[in-house]
């Protein structure tokens, strides 16, 4: 629509193509609700008031709201595609995710992330790409890929790309590492997002200072109202594996709010459907007493500023069309949802019909050297092992320092004791390396678990109580080409495939969600008193995060940043 066209509109000269009328408009601008009529035109907001228009839809008193936004997600680990995910969110009032998509860039690398933006073309969602910073995680560890800057200056030229993704390496920042100055170079004013956990002082000063803007990892109010003071943006996170939403609200007062936004992180299939998505962060903002606004404001122009999008985030004249109807503030249920001024959902569904893309076609990603790789036997010795204590609920683990159960001058599971053994087998490039250990809080009384979903180099992860079950668990996974399984007695109790990288299935969230729920029960059959036993063992190989992890290479201490031995204090 030409210049000239939208101020004749807006004048009130013509028709406009829509005009919702007797609305609450949520005002994120004054913090006020507004009884108003939105006039649309295209895709954009023409202007607020009353309008001839083309049709009229009377919203009878109903709230408007700008289109929710999530500040940080990676979409794989809802383990369904981007058209699915958008089928999702959609009518949860969603329209702008901010995603980090270095779940697949650790299988694929550069086509890990195309493949991501071809998935979200034509989906009535707004997908921007951060462009992962930190792939491999860490040298702990073995990916599919190694995104040096110069593999993502093949992507800065991509119109959804916005920024920099977290920067998980924060002592690569700190020690000034050549790569990740690289990085942060190429960005240059664009936002860096950021990733450091528990960092303070001078340190965080130094974080700062290279340009990273934000944090998701915060888990206490003191750590996040540090960061806040220090000119930080903070993303008060709600996902499933970690929730910190309600433990930083307090954060949230009418002069921090500009600097809080709200994001998932990972969000899985059950609470998807049982919860819901921003609107669920929103909801549980306003029942704890912010201001609704600001809360609305959180999840939309905060998000929208920090990241550029100027035209997304409010609902003013020239604003892209992206609005949420909902009844009131006590309730927050989204009625309807507006995307660039078309309707495409109501009552929980998606509406809008005809815009599915076809998928891109990605090669398989799960490579095992069987010959290479041996047995799961852990030879004894007189000197406690470190065990992995699994914290539930969080990502972080606790160090422990435990006896052996042996037999036969093998150290073996003792699920009196609820130690188990865990194993990670590199499964990108058939190497033949796998990582031994030991860890306590998963409760399996028989059998094993094993699944190709573990964060974030994302090789095959596999707990058990026996060396078979763990095998049998292992090559129902290669199998698949990627998922996640329940074994007992040789015999496979529940599966769900995962054949894109290893991460993301085809079928509908529905599907997976059923899938996921029967794993998660045959794994409490077997004994695991873990709400979602896959969930924690998908992260027991994340190094990033403390106290102590395991990668194909081995135990990692993750707060010295070493690989250590497993016996001993070494």
């Amino acid at each position: 629509m030409r210049i000239e066209d939208k101020i004749a509109l807006a004048r009130g000269e013509g028709k406009v193509d829509l005009l919702l009328s007797n609305c609450r408009m949520v005002n994120v601008f004054s913090g006020r609700v507004e009884k108003a009529s939105v006039a649309i035109a295209g895709d954009i907001i023409i202007g607020i008031g009353d309008y001839r228009a083309k049709k009229t839809i009377d919203l009878k008193g109903a709230h408007l709201a700008p289109g929710f936004m999530d500040a940080h997600v990676h979409i794989e680990s809802s383990m369904v595609t981007v058209p699915e995910y958008a089928r999702a969110v959609v009518p949860h009032g969603t329209t702008t995710v901010i995603i980090d998509p270095h779940e697949i860039a650790n299988i694929f690398g550069v086509n890990g992330i195309r493949y991501m933006i071809n998935s979200s073309r034509g989906c009535p969602l707004n997908v921007f790409i951060l462009l992962s910073s930190c792939v491999p995680a860490t040298e702990f560890e073995t990916s599919g890929a190694d995104l040096t800057s110069q593999d993502l200056a093949f992507l800065w030229g991509e119109e959804q790309v916005i920024g920099l993704a977290e920067v998980m390496n924060y002592p690569g920042v700190l020690s000034r590492d050549p790569e990740v100055m690289a990085k942060l170079k190429a960005a240059g004013t664009r936002p860096i997002d950021g990733h450091a956990p528990g960092l303070s002082g001078k340190d965080l000063n130094a974080y700062i200072v290279a340009g990273i803007r934000s944090d998701h990892e915060c888990s206490t109010l003191s750590e996040a109202r540090e960061k806040l003071a220090r000119g930080m943006f903070i993303m008060l996170r709600e996902g499933t594996a970690a929730k910190n939403l309600e433990a930083l609200l307090p954060l949230c007062t009418p002069r921090t709010c500009p600097r809080c936004l709200l994001a998932t992180d990972d969000r899985h299939p059950d609470d998807l459907i049982t919860e819901g998505h921003i609107d669920f962060m929103i909801r549980t903002a306003i029942r704890a007493g912010i201001d609704p606004v600001d809360a609305i404001r959180m999840g939309t122009l905060n998000t929208a500023l920090y990241f550029g999008l100027s035209r997304l985030g409010a609902i003013a004249p020239g604003y892209q069309a992206d609005l949420v109807v909902f009844d009131n503030f006590k309730n927050f249920k989204v009625e309807r949802v507006f995307k660039a001024g078309r309707p495409v959902a109501r009552k929980g569904k998606l509406t809008l019909k005809g815009w599915e893309p076809k998928l891109p076609h990605l090669r398989g990603s799960v490579n095992v050297d069987w010959l290479g790789l041996g047995e799961f036997s852990i030879k004894a010795k007189n000197e406690k092992a470190k065990v992995i204590g699994v914290v539930p609920g969080e990502l972080i683990t606790k160090k422990l320092m435990l006896s052996m159960k042996t037999k036969d001058g093998f150290a073996i599971s003792d699920t009196r004791r609820d130690i188990l053994k865990i194993a990670v087998i590199e499964r990108h490039t058939a190497s033949g390396k796998v990582g031994l250990g030991f860890v306590r809080g998963f409760g399996l009384r028989s059998g094993a678990l094993a699944s190709s979903v573990a964060h974030d180099s994302h090789n095959i992860i596999i707990v058990g109580t026996n060396d078979g079950d763990m095998m049998t668990a292992a090559i129902e996974v290669v199998r698949m080409s990627g998922g996640q399984v329940v074994v007992d007695h040789d015999e496979v109790k529940a599966a769900l495939p995962l054949p894109i990288a290893g991460l993301i299935s085809p079928r509908p969230l529905t599907d997976v969600r059923r899938a996921i729920t029967r794993l998660n029960q045959a794994a409490h059959d077997l004994g695991s008193p873990l709400k979602d036993p896959f969930m924690t063992l998908s992260f027991m190989a994340l190094p990033p995060i403390p106290a102590l992890k395991i990668t194909d290479k081995g135990l990692v201490d993750a707060v010295e940043f070493k690989i250590v031995p497993l016996y001993g204090e070494g």
